[in-house]
């Protein structure tokens, strides 16, 4: 049994969520209160030092935090994960693309508008947050627009790359622009196991 600690509004948990049931595991979620300091008790930093969801814990007691190595680690011998290097080190590419060069804006932006107080400093981060993010999905939109998925097939840079573009517009971005994204958009939710990220 895998145990999941993290936030269902978060999109670095509903990666995790989203692989689970794609691949049909078994598992517990425990939802944890991030706004209310529940990732700064002693109980929580023991799993994860850091003081960040996702964290999932297997049943001897290890711990994985950080989204994206975890859908490494779970889809490992599916089809999700290809067993080919190249094809395994394009998915990372992508899921690292992820991690630096889109979440840090499209999400960071998701976080201030809907999270925040209206009014509150980081607002004045929007503009430049739009503006960056706006380049991540130009990118996206080049590389959709001559295949269907990331790599040659749905896998696990998909789901990191769905989580927070799905959610785009809540953080500021129209993805009416961008026809490749929302097709692909449209593919990912046909996959077999999908399931809607929870509010």
């Amino acid at each position: 049994m895998i145990t999941v600690y993290g936030m269902h509004a978060s999109g670095n948990c509903y990666k995790v969520r989203l692989l689970l049931e794609m691949l049909g595991r078994h598992y517990e979620w425990v939802e944890v209160d991030v706004l209310g300091g529940a990732t700064r008790t002693d109980e929580f930093l023991a799993r994860n030092p850091l003081g960040k969801v996702p964290v999932i814990e297997l049943s001897d007691g290890r711990c994985l935090p950080e989204s994206n190595a975890i859908l490494c680690f779970l889809a490992e011998g599916s089809h999700l994960w290809s067993v080919e290097a190249f094809d395994r080190a394009q998915a990372l590419r992508w899921m690292f693309f992820e991690q630096y060069s889109h979440e840090p804006y499209i999400a960071v932006a998701r976080f201030i508008k809907r999270f925040l107080p209206a009014g509150h400093a980081r607002t004045a981060e929007l503009p430049q947050l739009h503006a960056r993010g706006m380049m991540a999905l130009s990118v996206m939109e080049r590389h959709l627009a001559a295949q269907d998925f990331f790599c040659r097939e749905f896998g696990v840079a998909d789901i990191a790359l769905y989580a927070y573009t799905h959610r785009a517009d809540e953080g500021g971005f129209d993805l009416g622009p961008y026809p490749a994204i929302r097709s692909w958009l449209a593919r990912v939710e046909d996959q077999p196991g999908y399931v809607e990220q929870q509010t």
